[in-house]
């Protein structure tokens, strides 16, 4: 153990680099978002103990402890993820919103058939009209799961 405690302290480098391993790897398993930073920071202590090696532990103590500081609020006050509240980008039907398409089956007291994105699907129209086959419309909503909201062009 005395070996490689004495490597560690020889090669402050490798201490570093491997701290921050161990925050990037818990960053990784937990997806926190919040751990990133002082992973980065680990490492970029261990790359300015290359340029001043005289910095001794506290001194590289204090300068992790600052970096993890700074690069935590700006990473949270300029790095903004994606919008929470929004639709689901995964949610294929949600996709269909504003696509336009034609009218396969006619509306009869508003519900018919549309074909939208390459495929045919059930729809009611937003006016509760009718509507020839043939006619073109856009999606306004999805509606009960897998109901198309439609309304003519």
């Amino acid at each position: 153990m005395d070996a490689v405690s004495s490597f560690f302290f020889g090669h402050p480098l490798w201490a570093w680099l491997a701290i921050g391993a161990v925050f990037l790897s818990v960053e990784v398993a937990t997806g926190s978002g919040w751990l990133l930073w002082p992973a980065g920071s680990a490492a970029l202590v261990g790359l300015l103990t290359l340029v001043a090696p005289h910095l001794g532990s506290s001194g590289e103590l204090l300068l992790f402890a600052a970096l993890t500081v700074v690069t935590t609020f700006v990473g949270r006050r300029w790095l903004h993820g994606a919008p929470h509240g929004g639709p689901n980008i995964n949610d294929p039907l949600a996709r269909l919103i504003s696509h336009h398409g034609e009218v396969s089956h006619a509306f009869e007291g508003g519900a018919g058939r549309v074909f939208v994105d390459g495929k045919e699907w059930s729809a009611e129209l937003q006016d509760g009209e009718t509507l020839a086959a043939g006619a073109k419309v856009e999606v306004i909503a999805v509606v009960g799961g897998a109901r198309l909201k439609v309304r003519a062009l």
